[in-house]
Parts: C-alpha cells; structure tokens; sequence
C-alpha cells in the first residue's frame, strides 16, 4: 500500500459517519442535507476520486418484483444524476411500434376523425419480441407533397385494418335497453383491429407472435345501427421523445429510500399512535421482554410486557412527516431517506418486459458514454 493510500485508510470515516453523509434529513418543516458531498476535496485529508473499484463495491441491484408488466427494484451506489438518466432513457428513448397514420375511409360515428385517430394511436400493440426488436427498422417520414406509400416496406411499417359496420340485433328482446345486446357491434373495442402482415412479416409475426392490441377491451367508439367506421393504419416504429404513444413505459419512477430511526422508546398507548402516523406495515408492534426491562438505560426498566414501536418495513414509508407533528414523539424519531438507494418501478405498456426495460436503459447509457468518449478523443486531437 502506498503512502497516499496509507493516509486515506487513516482518514476513512467511521459508519456512522458514512451513514450520515448519505442520509437528507427530514425535519418538520425543512429538508435538510440535500446536496451529495462526495467529491474530491470536500473533506481534507479524505480521497474521495472517482475509481471503478470503489464505483463496482458499492453498486447493487436488488428486484423487489419482477413480473412481465411490472418490476420493482432497489438500485444501490449511483448518484442520482445516473438514476435519472435511466429513467428519462426509459420514458423517451427505447423505441416502440405504434400507430403513425390513419386513412379513414368512411367514418359516420359521432367520433370526429382527428379524435379517432388520436384514440386509435394511444393503443399500445405488442408481438413477436424477434420481429419487433430485429426485423422491423426506422421508417423515414415522407417529404410534404410525397405519396405517404412510397417509402413503406415490410421491414419499416405494419398495416391494420379496422371496419365495423353496426346493425340492429334480430334476435333482442322488443325492449331490451342494453345497446350491446340490442344492436351488433354497438361498442367498438381493440379486439376488432385487424393485422394484414405484407411479405416476409408473416414469417416474423403468426400465431401467437401476430400484432394485436396488449389489451383487447380498449373501448375505440360507440356505434348505433348504419353507423360504420372503415379505416387502414399504418405503424412505425418511434422513440417518446418525438410522441408520448412510442414511450415503452406506462410509468417509470423512482423514490428515495426512508429511514426511520427510533431514538427513544415508544411504548403503550403512544406505540399504537405511531404505528397510525405511518402506512400500514412500517411500523411493527412488539412486546418488551423481561431481558431489555432489566438492561440499565434501556428505556424499558419496568415496562416488560408492554408494547413498544419497532420499525418493521421502511420501504413501504412515504415520509408524510405526520408522526413529527405529535408533541409525545418529539426527539424520539428521526426521518431521512438515503441518497444513494434508488427504489424503482417500471410499467410496461407491453412490448417489452419490465426488467428488459432497464437492461435496454443500460445499453442506451453505454452508446452514450462511447460517443461523448469518442468526441472527447477527437477534441484532444
């Protein structure tokens, strides 16, 4: 070990104080602590550069749930300029497959056209992960005044169909007031789009793998008998950047972790009290036994078998600060929230499971950071 090295293991802080470093403080009426101080230089005598060792020992992942539509994971050990640069990747830069255009052939709902077309756009379609992620590329948008079919292949656009003509239903009841049995096709829903795949599109996208609405009861419009809707849509792929309707991700958000510090025993009435300031299973209630009654400066001397408040599941806190508003609990809690634990929640709209969201994020971050490290070589040059 050399010198240098020698002198910051013998400034290291202590736990403690690394504890304290990383906790924002919450107070009654402030936030305190706000600022990372993680720098070189911040504090004398320490080393506090940047290196990938000390970058790789502290970074974690931890999921919480991890299911196709949505996954919940703790991301431990990155500053939070990194944990917001995933999730603006998240919402805006992982491309998709959505409905671009619409030529409406004949539409007599009481559904203007620029409306319906905005509807059928926000309707998120999924199908086979292959041909969605390898086989379809960028479609490149026509110039004003060109045929919009010019440039329209198998690789870049998928065509829909949807036409839905309503009648009346011969076989209703005379007074039947509900109009979906009354009439045929009263409600027009997700489940009625057509996929027409167009050359090598079948190979990619049949059977289970076909494009079809993630879900099916998505209410497009209401119809009554002679009213039609004829139309053909065509798809492309797209990033959120350019419109919300490519964006991967319903919701993707993330939310410091909370920390909540008993300083002083909460016992009795006033436990039960607490556990009331906090969402249900934050705080936990338990017995004192014989053993900590007997401990000298405990705070439970003669209180065994009395119940006493116990932080059970910080996680599921939302720091609503309503326990420091209490006088009885004044001095004995302290709030905070870690400021290297991210907890994320990622939704997916259909076309990509949750975790391979974030796994996607990751890659966008790495062509990021070799680009900005080419065009710092040849700034340099």
């Amino acid at each position: 070990m050399s010198p240098a090295q020698t002198a910051s293991w013998r400034n290291a802080p202590s736990a403690e104080e690394l504890e304290r470093r990383n906790t924002v403080g919450i107070n009654l009426e402030t936030v305190t602590d706000v600022t990372s101080v993680d720098f070189p230089g911040h504090y004398p005598g320490e080393d506090l550069t940047f290196s990938l060792d000390r970058f790789r020992a502290g970074l974690s992942v931890k999921f919480h749930q991890n299911e196709s539509m949505n996954a919940s994971f703790s991301l431990m050990g990155i500053d939070a300029s990194l944990a917001n640069a995933f999730r603006r990747i998240l919402i805006a830069e992982i491309p998709t497959l959505a409905i671009e255009n619409v030529f409406i052939e004949n539409n007599t709902s009481v559904i203007q056209d620029e409306v319906l077309a905005h509807r059928l756009g926000l309707i998120p379609f999924d199908g086979g992960r292959e041909g969605l992620q390898d086989f379809l590329k960028w479609h490149k948008k026509p110039e004003p005044g060109e045929d919009p079919y010019a440039g329209c292949f198998d690789w870049n656009t998928v065509r829909l169909e949807l036409n839905v003509t309503c009648t009346v239903n011969p076989n209703a009841a005379p007074d039947e007031q509900d109009p979906r049995k009354a009439f045929s096709n009263a409600h027009v829903y997700a489940k009625d789009i057509v996929f027409v795949p167009i050359g090598k599109q079948v190979e990619y996208f049949n059977g289970e793998d076909a494009i079809a609405p993630v879900n099916p009861d998505i209410l497009i419009a209401k119809l009554r008998p002679r009213q039609t809707i004829n139309l053909s849509m065509h798809m492309h792929k797209g990033i959120g950047a350019d419109h919300s309707k490519f964006s991967p991700v319903a919701t993707a958000s993330y939310r410091l972790m909370p920390t909540i510090k008993i300083l002083k025993p909460i016992l009795g009435s006033d436990a039960e009290k607490f556990a009331k300031c906090f969402p249900e299973g934050v705080i936990g209630l338990e017995e004192v036994t014989a053993k900590e009654a007997k401990q000298a400066g405990s705070g439970y001397e003669g209180h065994a078998g009395e119940k006493k408040a116990v932080v059970k599941d910080p996680m599921k806190d939302t720091v609503s600060r309503e326990c420091l508003r209490h006088a009885e609990f004044e001095g004995k809690v302290k709030l905070g929230r870690r400021r290297d634990h991210f907890i994320f929640s990622i939704e997916s709209t259909g076309q990509w499971d949750s975790d391979e969201l974030f796994m996607e994020s990751v890659k966008h971050m790495k062509l990021k950071c070799k680009k900005l490290e080419q065009q710092v070589i040849n700034m340099a040059r």
